[in-house]
């Protein structure tokens, strides 16, 4: 009898890494494509081709020096989608300045704790989104902006911030974002040069935070090789050119948006278009059928939404062929509903974490629907992937246990957290991504569970214990703990316990209104249950397990 395989694989590939930075990367897309289509922000009216796109991008990172902002220098990005998110993030890798990716829906604790983290020098952040009124907050953690210079702040709570940089009009403290393509001169523009051959495609250029089980998020550290040959390796396996049109629904501000969409077009010279601020199903609709858009992205619930639109019969989508859908489990019939109705014939599922940059797996074009829907894929190129008990030995293939990925892709740590990061990158270089998966004998992985007791809700990662630690500042709150449900529309949503101190009283209602502003809409608790006491094992460890069923259940009865 014959050993079973062992859970391991490596991603080959013929095609090589590309060995530079992502400034580079993106001079030559603009000398081999300088004419065609670059953007195409359909809500601002944006349409910019390579060149058009280079000459703002070189005119804001000249700019960006001109403000004292020097290599390795963290900058900000408080905004939804749109064109200037594009020109920020090439103006910062060519300036050798740190990109800083702050949540669009982040609230007052959040983004203080986020600048704050990584010591921001600069931000550049729109007026306001939604319910989102981001100069009024940043005003608020900082009402010493109304009285300074622009560029000449100083904040008692945001020590190391001296540059607010609003996208469109400015208020009083804050520069105009179109100000900063007119502040830089012939020898900002000739250190920009300089910069070209002193970078390093090793040299950190992103930070996104990705919070953890036990706390406070965490800053992931990415270089231009990471995120650069991240997007490069997502297009290959979608089979992208020059003559690919993509439309990006997803947020700038997460991976999903700013590699597996930017990136992914910058590397083959692919258009990209952004049909709105934020995600909505018809302007999305109208975006690919429009601009006769050749991919499209978005967790499930986005493409459920397109699907079930009122509208879409109305929207000829004939131009599709490929795209990716990530962030939760794809439902076969939706996937059938993609390929026949939106000719997603070509259609990808992918896997990943901030800290892989973000794809570790992908299908492949050409995959059966249940590969396509029962598996994450195969190891990315260039990627290698196992699967290890809890000592960490490799496991037969079939046998689940915690998918482990290292690579190219894989991050050089959490900011200014190196047992963090120790904890999560082990000596060999392998990150653990907590998540149970299988693999099976033609090297599709599966995601199985989680270790960490993480809740995505409509693509959005929710880990309890910040929220947790969040309702523990709540004078009437004793203890709480957090978890997931199941949830129809957004496949899980989250669950409060909350038991409150002698005496006091609390409605579910007010547990809500305190989060209302201070953290994030999607973190909020859709449900919230006042109880006596917890299940918990005879050690005193909580079984959320056990709380988790009994939510199930009532939910249930009460539906």
């Amino acid at each position: 009898m014959s050993t079973p395989a062992p859970s391991y694989m490596h991603g080959a590939s013929d095609v090589a890494l590309i060995g530079e930075t992502i400034g580079l990367c993106f001079d030559r897309t603009v000398a081999r494509w300088p004419e065609r289509p670059a953007l195409i922000s359909c809500q601002q009216g944006v349409r910019l081709t390579w060149r058009q796109l280079a000459e703002k991008v070189d005119a804001f990172a000249a700019g960006l020096i001109a403000l004292g902002l020097q290599p390795g220098d963290r900058i900000g990005i408080w905004s939804p989608n749109n064109a200037e998110w594009v020109i920020t993030q090439f103006a910062t890798a060519k300036a050798g300045l740190i990109l800083v990716n702050i949540n669009p829906a982040y609230r007052l604790a959040e983004v203080e704790y986020a600048l704050n983290k990584v010591g921001c020098k600069a931000l550049i952040t729109a007026t306001s989104f939604k319910t989102s009124d981001y100069i009024g907050m940043i005003n608020s953690l900082a009402p010493e902006l109304a009285i300074s210079h622009p560029g000449e702040l100083h904040a008692a709570k945001l020590p190391t911030l001296k540059s607010v940089i609003q996208i469109g009009d400015s208020d009083s403290g804050t520069f105009a974002f179109e100000k900063i393509y007119h502040l830089g001169h012939d020898q900002h523009r000739a250190r920009l040069k300089e910069l070209e051959l002193l970078l390093q495609f090793d040299d950190p250029i992103n930070i996104q935070f990705t919070s953890g089980t036990t706390g406070q998020p965490k800053g992931a550290t990415l270089t231009h090789h990471n995120i650069l040959n991240n997007g490069l390796f997502c297009g290959e396996v979608m089979r992208y050119t020059e003559t690919d049109s993509v439309c990006i629904p997803v947020p700038m501000y997460h991976c999903f948006g700013m590699v597996i969409g930017v990136m992914a077009c910058v590397t083959h010279g692919s258009t990209i278009v952004f049909p709105g601020e934020g995600f909505d199903p018809l302007a999305t609709l109208q975006a690919v059928a429009e601009e006769r858009c050749t991919s499209l992205y978005g967790v499930p619930t986005m493409f459920i939404a397109e699907l079930d639109h009122p509208e879409f019969r109305s929207f000829d989508l004939s131009s599709l062929r490929t795209g990716m859908m990530a962030g939760a489990p794809c439902p076969v019939e939706i996937m059938r509903r993609c390929i026949r109705d939106m000719h997603l014939t070509e259609m990808t599922i992918g896997y990943g974490m901030t800290e892989t940059s973000p794809v570790s797996t992908q299908t492949r074009i050409g995959d059966t629907i249940e590969q396509q829907t029962a598996s994450v894929g195969r190891p990315h190129p260039h990627v290698e992937i196992k699967i290890v008990d809890a000592e960490g030995r490799i496991v037969p293939r079939g046998t689940s246990g915690e998918l482990c990925t290292r690579g190219y892709s894989v991050m050089l740590g959490y900011w200014g957290d190196p047992e963090k990061t120790a904890e999560a990158i082990d000596k060999a270089g392998w990150m653990h991504t907590g998540d149970l998966a299988t693999m099976d004998a033609d090297g599709y992985c599966a995601i199985v569970g989680r270790i960490k007791d993480m809740v995505i809700r409509g693509g959005e990662n929710i880990y309890p214990r910040e929220i947790e630690e969040f309702l523990y500042r709540h004078p009437a709150i004793q203890d709480v703990q957090c978890f997931g449900v199941p949830d129809e529309r957004f496949g899980e949503e989250l669950c409060a316990w909350i038991k409150l101190r002698s005496g006091a009283e609390l409605t579910d209602d007010a547990v809500k209104e305190f989060c209302r502003g201070q953290i994030a809409h999607y973190k909020i608790p859709r449900h919230v249950r006042f109880v006596e006491e917890f299940p918990m094992t005879v050690t005193g460890k909580m079984q959320k397990f056990i709380m988790r069923a009994k939510m199930v259940e009532e939910l249930q009865q009460a539906s």
